[in-house]
């Protein structure tokens, strides 16, 4: 992509909204767009068409689901047209499931803390601009490792499921070797392992590895 990528920010804190902004015109992308409510993000991104849109889960009026319900809204209205990134201030295992799960790329789901590195979220933008998608660390740490009755997964060794929960936040093959230190011969030899013990077969992109590791995560 050679243009800025263009943003729209919904947050109802102004705080931390005008501080995202800055710091997303800083590391070189162009935000079109802000506002406090669902609805007003609705109106901005119809007119705006933003390349992503970054919604808070919780808005006025009820600071209940009111930015899951746009995000849907504009997933079934742009299909592949506008991204969404839904941030979360807690874990919401139930919210980052039902937007990855859904169906088609473009989407995310990270944790409020995780913007304090710039770096690392100006990624996350860019990764599900590119029609893939962003699962917050802490989120797949809780499913990967959350209590139940003993199965496929069990038989993983400690190195696969790391390369499993990178694999779940959405890492490329070389994003894994780098994160790990190891050629990219053995990630893809993880990755083989991983699929034949879980029974699940390998996609042709990553957003359906992710999806089929999730699917697989739900049960």
């Amino acid at each position: 992509m050679t243009q800025a990528l263009r943003v729209v920010l919904a947050d109802d804190s102004v705080l931390l909204r005008e501080g995202l902004a800055r710091l997303l015109i800083e590391a070189g992308f162009d935000v079109v767009g802000q506002c406090g409510t669902a609805e007003d993000l609705l109106t901005i991104v119809r007119a705006t068409r933003p390349d992503v849109a970054v919604v808070d889960i919780r808005m006025p009026p009820t600071h209940s689901n009111e930015g899951l319900v746009a995000a849907d809204a504009i997933r079934a209205e742009y299909s592949g047209g506008v991204a969404v990134l839904v941030l979360s201030q807690y874990v919401e295992t139930e919210f980052a499931l039902r937007l990855v799960t859904d169906g088609g790329g473009g989407v995310g789901y990270l944790l409020k803390d995780r913007v304090a590195d710039v770096r690392e979220f100006a990624e996350s933008l860019r990764r599900v601009a590119r029609g893939g998608s962003v699962i917050d660390p802490e989120v797949v740490a809780l499913l990967v490792n959350r209590r139940r009755a003993r199965g496929p997964l069990d038989e993983l060794t400690d190195r696969e499921r790391e390369v499993l929960a990178l694999m779940a936040e959405g890492r490329s093959n070389q994003a894994i070797c780098e994160r790990l230190f190891v050629t990219p011969k053995t990630v893809e030899a993880h990755i083989a392992s991983i699929f034949s013990k879980l029974e699940l077969l390998p996609a042709p992109d990553d957003h359906r590895r992710v999806l089929a590791v999730l699917a697989y995560l739900r049960k």
